[in-house]
């Protein structure tokens, strides 16, 4: 019976615990906007977004026919899925990255370079 009193008493404090936790994390990830990223995927965007984003010309050709939005940009570095097969993720100083996101209904496909400094939008296919 001994036992059985502190296996009770060790699960109530277990699950008093994880309760605090998950409270206290979900208090400080909102107003910080932390973000716990463990697959690859999602620390490859994080990377890229922690960066300065800068636009080539055919990425800004595109924002200036309205054929592409800043939205869509935000999208695709928040919500996309890293194509690490077709990816270069070798080479440097800049890795290539191609980002698939789904843009007014159709499959898009992101290039970007993340360089050390800095990350490259350098074109969209649709």
């Amino acid at each position: 019976m001994a036992f059985l009193k502190r296996l009770g008493f060790y699960l109530i404090g277990l699950a008093i615990g994880i309760v605090f936790l998950t409270v206290f994390f979900k208090k400080k990830t909102e107003g910080t906007d932390t973000e716990f990223c463990y697959f690859p995927n999602c620390r490859t965007l994080k990377d890229i977004r922690s960066k300065e984003v800068t636009y080539s010309d055919a990425i800004n050709k595109l924002l200036e026919e309205n054929k592409l939005d800043s939205t869509d940009i935000n999208h695709f570095l928040r919500n996309g899925n890293v194509d690490f097969r077709n990816s270069d993720t070798k080479s440097t100083p800049c890795k290539t990255y191609l980002i698939e996101a789904p843009i007014n209904d159709k499959k898009a496909i992101l290039r970007v370079s993340n360089c050390p400094e800095k990350s490259i939008l350098e074109d969209i296919s649709f």
